[in-house]
């Protein structure tokens, strides 16, 4: 780990500076997004692995569709058992522009206890936007990814996640979400991490793209550009302009830590105020044997009990001395100083954060 994290730390001190970017891959045209969709369905044709008699809303939902077909039971629901059929939660992202017919992906996830979800059919099932209307219909065959669950008399095996799977284009659009770009001939553009600098960044490359000034920036976040009276299609070959439009972006010095991984990413804007460092490490073991104690042969008292004995061993690791880091220090000094001290990636965690605390850390910390 220790070894992975310091050729990280390597390759973002030789990494070359910021290169630019097309505005596309950091920004979003207002008005142009995906819309999520749900619902629940029913999957059907499992090997006896769907929900059980404990989950209801599958007996009961299965009660139902029966009756639309003009088949009726008069039986309490907790006497039918519906292994063969699991209740799920379908979803999915209507995207921009999609047209009625037009196919698009889905996220089928069980609801009851289902033990696998293996070779089932989806039902035919309604995906509803939050307004309440239906925008598309999903059916047909589940896939598990390679994902599987097999079940035997004391054994099982299971791979993936069995009670989750896709359905690559299996839902049909029947409505269409209007999407109006550039109302009023203004086009706006939302960066995906807002940032004055590059607001402004973005703002000069629009306009040295389109060859004048009609874009500015309203804050860190938007940017707006006015293309006047233009028809549709115009419009259109002006968004394809804007979003090849290069920009470099900028970013906040920023220290990311992870410590359930021990992974340590440090930005090359880092730098630290004049500080000294010292580390060592402290190993506490307890361990704890049990011996059995019995009586004498032939003892007319006592009893056999187990006696345990514990030993503690301390042992202080090799003395570092204090390690000075001098005002300004770049990401590469940071890191050869650190490294000077032997630390590992959880070593790392625990000295920047004391950094920190201490002021002298000229950045961002976040934890994860």
């Amino acid at each position: 780990m220790a070894i992975l994290t310091r050729a990280i730390l390597l390759l973002l001190l030789l990494a070359p500076p910021a290169a630019a970017v097309r505005l596309k891959d950091i920004a979003t045209i207002e008005g142009v997004r995906g819309n999520q969709l749900s619902g629940y369905g029913l999957v059907m044709g499992l090997d006896g692995s769907g929900d059980s008699q404990q989950s209801l809303f599958t007996v009961q939902s299965v009660l139902n569709l029966l009756r639309r077909q003009g088949v009726t039971l008069n039986i309490n629901p907790r006497q039918l058992q519906v292994k063969n059929v699991a209740s799920v939660t379908v979803s999915a992202t209507l995207p921009p522009f999609a047209r009625q017919g037009s196919r698009i992906d889905v996220q089928v996830s069980s609801l009851g206890d289902a033990k696998s979800l293996q070779g089932g059919m989806l039902y035919l099932t309604p995906l509803f936007a939050p307004d309440g209307e239906v925008y598309a219909v999903a059916q047909g065959a589940i896939s598990l990814g390679g994902g599987f669950s097999a079940r035997g008399a004391g054994a099982s095996a299971t791979k993936s996640h069995p009670t989750a799977a896709v359905l690559p284009e299996g839902a049909v659009v029947e409505k269409e979400v209007p999407v109006t770009l550039g109302q009023d001939g203004v086009l706006r553009l939302a960066l995906n991490r807002p940032d004055f600098t590059t607001a402004g960044r973005a703002a000069a490359s629009v306009n040295q793209q389109l060859g004048r000034s009609v874009a500015r920036a309203l804050d860190a976040g938007t940017i707006e550009v006015a293309l006047g009276d233009i028809s549709e299609g115009e419009m259109v070959v002006a968004a394809t302009s804007i979003e090849q439009a290069e920009v470099t972006p900028d970013t906040s010095a920023r220290v990311v830590l992870n410590e359930r991984t021990g992974t340590v990413i440090i930005g090359e804007d880092v730098h630290i105020m004049p500080v000294a460092i010292a580390h060592g490490s402290l190993s506490v073991t307890v361990k704890t044997d049990f011996g059995v104690s019995q009586p004498a042969p032939f003892a007319n008292r006592g009893e056999t009990v187990v006696v345990p004995d514990t030993t503690i061993h301390v042992e202080e690791g090799e003395k570092q001395n204090l390690v000075v880091l001098r005002a300004g220090v770049s990401l590469g000094e940071l890191v050869n100083g650190l490294n000077a001290l032997g630390a590992t990636p959880q070593d790392l965690i625990a000295i920047l954060e004391a950094i920190r605390t201490a002021g002298a850390l000229s950045a961002g910390l976040e934890l994860m």
